[in-house]
């Protein structure tokens, strides 16, 4: 079906004087915006804002939001990365006026309540990690790791060693590891993997050395298997004199089961829509709380709310502290959700999600492993990584066939070509709330489609209404407003044509 209204702009849609809204008279007294404003501040003119009826902007949004995949209508077998199930029940919660009408420059004693929740969090993401200091100011998980890179450049300026510039990262790891240790100014080192996809611990203990401030794994690793050895590798780390961060975007996995600080982290970050849930899609919104061992508290991101007797405040007097990451004190919204998600689930129910998420990962890797190479054994965490290696190689099917061709049959595409130790890789991850129908769905559907022929998945998917853009040219020549022509005088046409 074409619905031009779908991919015309709110602009295109304007017609002088149609109006969603009438606004009522003005009941206070009112005053000229010059006296209230500088003339420098005041535009000539009204902002050309587009003029649409209520129905417009409905059907518009409406029409839009079929277009798009979500975890409301679709399985994401890449799961937690990208959308995880999130109760609608912490929605209505979170819209509540007490929490949704705070406002980040009231003096503390008018948001008790708030505080107190952001503390209790505070508390619970200490206790769940088995690190005692907790900073809710990074807004990703991204930033998260970078602000622990800077507590730690921090720490280590402050007890005089200048020369520890070096942080080692293992070669499965997420791309923004080196990206965040170089924003911090520090080095990268490369640390290879084992035939079975662990830390290499010899190629380890050559890298290590004074030099060395961080080594930065994530565990279970990218290859969703749990680094057996990681005792082993955090007393080296810090034999050395150097610290253990976690990457915490596999919490999931080991949620109640272990603590990074049992088995030697000293600083990790939590993606709070991965672990916790929370709206995540289109790049955001997200919330990266950092961990740390105590002897690394003075230097968190302020503020950090504190407990003083029966009230709670922010606390900006900090003088070893990194200072700010973001404007005040962190993504509430998202925070809020999953202190919902842990207060409702409990010490027993989070252990359950990694029970579930695991058992899930794992039936699927059992139901697909013998027509999809599974490179690093036959057991996994949370995820487990595919390859499409053999396909190709022996009838010219490759990954992003594969996962483009999922797209017909209503199955979001899971992560493909990550991590770049797999060749053709395909990262599947189905969380702990899908069914079993669902996963029995999926296997299915891809055991269909590597029986297909070839040349009809190269040309997926079929059933969208577009197929495969030419992404070189879309990243070079990005075409970021609808623009008829003469010869494709719709929308449809236009975009059909490019």
């Amino acid at each position: 079906m074409n619905n031009t209204q779908s991919t015309e702009l709110l602009f295109e849609l304007s017609r002088p004087g149609r109006r969603c809204h009438r606004l009522p008279p003005c009941d206070v007294p009112t005053r000229p915006l010059t006296e209230m404003l500088p003339a420098t501040a005041l535009a000539d003119q009204p902002p050309p804002l587009p003029e649409v009826a209520e129905s417009d902007v409905i059907r518009h949004f409406v029409n839009l939001s079929t277009r798009n995949m979500s975890i409301d209508t679709n399985f994401y077998p890449l799961g937690s990365c990208t959308m995880k199930y999130n109760p609608k029940r912490h929605e209505r919660l979170a819209a509540l006026p007490g929490f949704a009408d705070v406002h980040p420059l009231q003096p503390d004693e008018t948001v008790q309540g708030m505080l107190e929740l952001l503390y209790e969090m505070q508390e619970f993401l200490a206790e769940i990690s088995g690190l005692p200091a907790v900073s809710l100011q990074p807004a990703a998980g991204a930033q998260g790791e970078l602000t622990a890179l800077y507590v730690a450049a921090a720490y280590f300026r402050d007890i005089n060693q200048p020369q520890r510039k070096r942080v080692l990262v293992p070669d499965s790891a997420h791309g923004t590891n080196p990206a965040s240790a170089a924003l911090a100014g520090f080095e990268t080192v490369t640390v290879k993997s084992t035939a079975e996809g662990l830390v290499d611990l010899a190629d380890l203990r050559s890298k290590l050395d004074e030099r060395t401030a961080v080594f930065m794994i994530t565990n279970p690793n990218t290859l969703g298997l749990f680094e057996k050895q990681i005792r082993e590798i955090t007393d080296r780390l810090h034999e050395a004199g150097a610290l253990v961060y976690l990457d915490g975007a596999n919490m999931n996995a080991i949620l109640g089961i272990t603590r990074p600080g049992d088995f030697g982290a000293d600083m990790q970050h939590y993606n709070v829509h991965k672990t916790f849930t929370g709206p995540h899609g289109a790049g955001g919104p997200g919330s990266g709380p950092i961990a740390v061992r105590d002897f690394l508290a003075p230097y968190l991101p302020v503020p950090v709310v504190v407990k003083d007797g029966d009230s709670y405040r922010l606390e900006f007097d900090r003088p070893k502290s990194i200072g700010r990451v973001r404007t005040f004190f962190g993504n509430v919204g998202i925070l809020f959700r999953g202190y919902c998600y842990i207060r409702t689930l409990g010490p027993d129910g989070l252990k359950a999600v990694s029970e579930n998420a695991v058992l899930n990962a794992n039936y699927l890797l059992a139901r697909l492993k013998d027509v999809l190479e599974v490179p690093h054994g036959d057991r996994c965490m949370h995820e487990f990584v595919a390859t499409a290696r053999k396909l190709l190689r022996n009838r010219k099917i490759n990954a992003m066939s594969i996962a483009k061709r999922l797209l017909d049959f209503g199955f979001h595409a899971p992560t493909v070509y990550f991590p770049l130790v797999v060749s053709e890789a395909l990262m599947i991850e189905p969380t702990e709330t899908e069914s079993r129908e669902t996963l029995d769905r999926f296997a299915d559907t891809v055991r269909q489609i590597v029986e297909e022929d070839p040349a009809f998945l190269e040309k997926a998917p079929h059933t969208l209404r577009i197929s495969r853009p030419d992404e070189a040219r879309a990243v070079k020549n990005p075409i970021l407003r609808w623009q008829p022509s003469a010869g494709n005088p719709t929308p449809e046409g236009a975009a059909a044509s490019r």
